[in-house]
Parts: C-alpha cells; sequence; structure tokens
C-alpha cells in the first residue's frame, strides 16, 4: 500500500510539472552569456572544467574557474576578430574534452558566429565534405587533428584560416575586464548558434542550425533526466554536483547534453584526455567524485561485463545516470539500479529537437526499458503516416509539436536543415516534427522505443524490431553487444540475423579463441572448417543465444544467424550503424545469387 501511494504520488508531481510548467524565452538570448560571462562575475573562482588523464588522481588533474574560462575566450574571440571572423560566419572547431574546447564554444558563441562542432574521430573526406557544407571561414584545431586540416584546406575553398589550439593563449591574467566585454553580441534568441551536423545513421549527415534558444529547450529534460541537477548547495563543497561524460563534445549528445548545460548551471565538468575503457570511466568516477553523467548503452554494457559487481572495487558518489542514443535494455537499467544504486533516466532527443522524452526517477515512477514521458514544455505523440495521434499501444512515429500544451513556441527546435529546405519540411507534418523513431504509448503515458523506422523489417511476414532481439542477447553473459539486422531470404524474404560481440572475460572462462570470433557461423551450416579447436564450443555457444532468445521472445524473433564479429560499426556519437551491416546483408545476396547463376550458365 505504502510504494502504491508513493507510486501515485509520483505520477500526481509529473501532471503537476506539465501543467505548471511554461517557457519563458528572452528576445535577445546568448549561450556564452548564460554558460560563462555571468558566471565569471558571480562566482569567478568556482572550478568550470576540471581536465583529468587516466591514471592520474585528483590531486593531479587540473582546473580551470569561470574567471580563466572567460579570460581565455576573449583571448581567442579577439584572435579570431583578427582573422576577419563576423557575426554569422561558420567556425569549425575540431578538438576533444580539454579546456581549450569549452574556450573555443564560448569565443565563437560570444560573437554571435557559428559553432561547426566536428569529431576528432572524422577522417579526412568526412571532414572536407562537413566543412565545405558549412561554409566554414576558420578550422580551430590541436596538434592531432591540425595535420588532417591542412591536408585538405586546399580543397575547401572557403577555409581561410587554421588555428592551432597551441600557443593562442597568452597569461591567463592579461586580460582583466570581464565587466566590459567587447566581444559580446547580443543575438537574438532565434539566431543560429551551432551548426551540428546529424550522425548518419540512416543516410548522409544534415547540417542541423540550432538557435541559441534552444539551450532554453534543453533545460527541462537536463534537469529531469539528472534527478535535478543545479539545484544543490552551492554553499556546501561536499554536496556540489560534478558532471561527466565519455561523450564527445562534438556531438549533440556531449554539447547539448553535457558540457552546455552544466555551465549553464555553473557547476563542474570532467574532461577526460584518454580513451574510454570501463576501467577508466569507474576511476574518473571515483577519483573525480563525480555525481552526475551521461553514459550512452554502449558504454553501459562495457561496464557490466567488466565488473558485475563495482562496488567492491570503487566508491562511488553517483546521483544520477542518463542515458541515450540507443534502447537501454531491462538488462543495463537492473545493473545501474541493483549495482551502482542509481535508476537509470533513460532519455530521447536527436540533434534537431534534443532532450524531448525521458525519465526521472525522482519526480516520476521510472519502468524498465521505457523510453519515459514527455519532459515539461513538450508536446509529445506517437503518430499515424498522416499526422494523426495513435491509439495507445499503436506503432507510430514518435514526434512533437511545434506549440507545448499551453499553446506557446516550445523554443527546442532546429532552424532547419543548413542548405536543404526540401529536407526541412519533410520532417514536418503540420506543426508536427517527425524523429523517424518508430514507439508505442501505454495508458500511463510512457514511450516504448521499437526503433528506427529504416530498422524495422519484416521476416516471413513477421514485423521485427531489432532493439527487442540485441537487449535480450545482450542479457547472455558470453555477450558484450549485439545488433539485428534482415538478411535476404529467397523464400522468407529475409531471416533474422545477429551480428554478435563476445564479452571480453568469456574467452578466458570458456577458452575459445579471439581469432574465431570474426568468422560468420550459423545453426544450420556450423562453423567453417578452418577454425578447429573452437567450432565445436561456437556451434554450442549459437545454439544457446538462440535458444536463450527463444525462450524469452516470441519464435519468429530469434536470429536465424549469428556472425561473431570484434566490434560492431558505430557512429562518432555511439550509435550502432545497423545501417552498414543492412546494406553488407544485401550485397552478399547479391553475390551469391550471381555466383549461383553463373555456376548454372557453366553447367
Amino acid at each position: 500500500m505504502a510504494k502504491n501511494r508513493e507510486m501515485s504520488q509520483l505520477e500526481d508531481s509529473y501532471a503537476q510539472l506539465h501543467r505548471q510548467f511554461g517557457w519563458h524565452v528572452p528576445e535577445d538570448f546568448n549561450i556564452a552569456d548564460v554558460c560563462c560571462t555571468r558566471w565569471a562575475k558571480k562566482t569567478p573562482n568556482a572550478v568550470a572544467i576540471r581536465e583529468h588523464a587516466i591514471g592520474k588522481s585528483q590531486a593531479k588533474s587540473k582546473a580551470y574557474t569561470y574567471l580563466q574560462l572567460q579570460q581565455a575566450a576573449n583571448q581567442l574571440s579577439q584572435k579570431l576578430a583578427q582573422l576577419g571572423v563576423s557575426r554569422g560566419d561558420r567556425v569549425a572547431i575540431v578538438l576533444p574534452q580539454r579546456f581549450e574546447t569549452a574556450v573555443a564554444y564560448i569565443a565563437v558563441l560570444q560573437m554571435g558566429a557559428v559553432a561547426v562542432p566536428l569529431s576528432m574521430l572524422f577522417g579526412p573526406d568526412a571532414l572536407e565534405y562537413r566543412i565545405n557544407d558549412a561554409d566554414a571561414v576558420v578550422a580551430i584545431v590541436d596538434e592531432v587533428s591540425e595535420p588532417v586540416l591542412r591536408q585538405i584546406q586546399s580543397k575547401c575553398p572557403k577555409l581561410a584560416s587554421i588555428m592551432a589550439i597551441a600557443g593562442v593563449f597568452s597569461a591567463l591574467e592579461a586580460i582583466k575586464s570581464i565587466v566590459k566585454n567587447k566581444f559580446h553580441v547580443a543575438t537574438k534568441a532565434d539566431e543560429g548558434a551551432i551548426l551540428i551536423y546529424t550522425s548518419g545513421t540512416t543516410g548522409p549527415p544534415k547540417g542541423a542550425l540550432i538557435p541559441h534558444r534552444a539551450l532554453i529547450g534543453n533545460l527541462t529534460g537536463f534537469v529531469c533526466s539528472q534527478n535535478w541537477f543545479g539545484f544543490d548547495s552551492k554553499t556546501s563543497k561536499s554536496s556540489q554536483a560534478v558532471f561527466w561524460s565519455p561523450a564527445d563534445w562534438a556531438w549533440t549528445g556531449g554539447l547539448m547534453d553535457a558540457l552546455l548545460p552544466t555551465l549553464y548551471f555553473g557547476r563542474e565538468i570532467i574532461a577526460l584526455n584518454g580513451r574510454f575503457s570501463p576501467e577508466a570511466a569507474f576511476e574518473l568516477l571515483q577519483t573525480q567524485r563525480v555525481t552526475h553523467t551521461f553514459l550512452f548503452p554502449t558504454a553501459l554494457k562495457a561496464m557490466m561485463k567488466s565488473f558485475p559487481e563495482p562496488k567492491k572495487h570503487y566508491k562511488l558518489r553517483l546521483q544520477a545516470i542518463m542515458s541515450a542514443g540507443e534502447a537501454v535494455g531491462d538488462a543495463v537499467y537492473d545493473y545501474c539500479r541493483d549495482k551502482l544504486g542509481v535508476v537509470v533516466n533513460e532519455m530521447f532527443g536527436q540533434t534537431e529537437i534534443n532532450y524531448i522524452v525521458g525519465n526521472c526517477a525522482i519526480n516520476y515512477p521510472s519502468k524498465a526499458n521505457s523510453m519515459g514521458k514527455p519532459y515539461p514544455g513538450h508536446n509529445v505523440a506517437v503518430i499515424d503516416d498522416d499526422g494523426n495521434i495513435c491509439l495507445d499501444g499503436v506503432p507510430g512515429d514518435v514526434a512533437v509539436n511545434r506549440f507545448d500544451i499551453h499553446g506557446q513556441p516550445d523554443p527546442i527546435f532546429f532552424l532547419g536543415y543548413w542548405k536543404n529546405e526540401a529536407a526541412t519540411a519533410a520532417k514536418f507534418t503540420g506543426d508536427w516534427c517527425r524523429t523517424g523513431d518508430l514507439a508505442t504509448r501505454d495508458a500511463d503515458g510512457y514511450l516504448w522505443y521499437s526503433g528506427r523506422a529504416d530498422d524495422v523489417f519484416k521476416a516471413a511476414g513477421y514485423r521485427i524490431g531489432p532493439s527487442e532481439i540485441e537487449n535480450c542477447l545482450v542479457k547472455h553473459p558470453a555477450v558484450a553487444n549485439a545488433a539485428v539486422v534482415p538478411k535476404p531470404d529467397t523464400e522468407r524474404g529475409a531471416v533474422v540475423k545477429a551480428y554478435v560481440v563476445l564479452a571480453s572475460n568469456y574467452f578466458a572462462t570458456n577458452s575459445i579463441a579471439p581469432q574465431a570470433i570474426n568468422t560468420p557461423a550459423t545453426a544450420e551450416n556450423g562453423i567453417k572448417n578452418n577454425i578447429k579447436n573452437d567450432s565445436k564450443k561456437l556451434a554450442a555457444l549459437i545454439l544457446e543465444l538462440q535458444t536463450h532468445v527463444k525462450s524469452l521472445l516470441a519464435p519468429y524473433e530469434y536470429p536465424k544467424e549469428i556472425e561473431f564479429i570484434d566490434a560492431l560499426p558505430m557512429t562518432t556519437t555511439g550509435k550502432v550503424q545497423r545501417r552498414v551491416l543492412r546494406l553488407q546483408e544485401e550485397q552478399r545476396y547479391r553475390e551469391n545469387v550471381q555466383n549461383k547463376a553463373s555456376k548454372t550458365v557453366r553447367e
């Protein structure tokens, strides 16, 4: 009875949040002003960025205050102005998580220029495409990305200057005046601030132009998903919020879900200098006393497999975990709740309309494997092809309306796709902006993810959503990650195929040679003959995984074929590129058909 009353109270809290919430968007609004300048005045000595190198203790980490962030940004703005950068110009930022990256965003945004975040993982072709599409005039780089940019500069006619971040800043005390910031431009809330490219999971990346006001639209989701982040005590050092996420600051998840909202609240964010690993993640969480984090499902799966009992090894202060990018799945959900002591808040959004749906465990009940509910200020529905709202339980496209439940404009919306009016128009059905992600809504208002519209397929007449099967596979101790795609089949149209990455510790405990996992394997045809030592074990594992799925899901959902690979193809944002695997299967099918035809002709 007590638990039911608590659940009812949380439900009432959600309804009240939505009913009472209203947007306040000033006509003039600048992200750099609210994320840095005001704190440089109010709390100049508060830590803004703390750089952490893997293997170093908290005492050796390097902290930068809001005053230092503003001083450095002013210096960089001055140098950009000398290069001719002015209001509305696009400036590419090709930097990892580090203090100078935050400086670059503040410097560009306070000038009224447009930041173009570009990942350090991009190769020359990817960088060239985005820089030319954005018409970027300057690129801010570090010692790693500079050679690549120099290599392509001749192919980027608008790219007049490449600024290496090393040596840009003189002594941080050089610029004393914070109150009179001559580089600050009073931008309009609707003015473009960030041109960020979509992750390209379903096609070529498109540049989404994000206005300054979109940060305001992000805040309700950020606060809710981080269990009321920003409302901690700033007077007590032991209770202050500290944020960290491995998400690249060149991605919406790292920039709009981590860096900028943390700075908006004047709190501390950790910049990780090094590659992500489960060990590095837990070390950082412990040594930097992290209270709030965003960990995408792939990272949480790796941490779960590497440290099933994390509290035996680490002392953590976590108060909130947000996860997004892929479906979390109840295996990860249970791990966070039972082993990390925090109920994970799954969130859903995308570059164009970020932070629109999610959970907030402290304010309304969290349902395992659910996307959550619309965050306050966002009018979200599941709609059909004609734009009609679907009945509960009927799958459709997740969409958000231009206007909230009170009829006021929602500030979350992007301004449009850069130089692509047709794609912008196709994104909307009336006032509904479609996400392209399929879900159902239950009677309590929770959304349940079915997958990308492009990822859902039919096999033997059944409609298959890959995320449920992938989640089921990950529950097996042998599986670190999985992706499910259709494999073309002459008789059935398609069959369910799973690409599986084995958990690293499974090799040691089951004596399966790592070199064996790159070979396609099916229960029907067994393992290829060139694998001798492990063929029986791998064949048995395939059958075991198939039986595992059959026992938990519908019979038609189990993977008829399983292929073991070292790693799944991923976007720079941590999303599985099922499209790559699907196209690979289609190519293999065409080649098999051609080979059979050639053989028939020869005979």
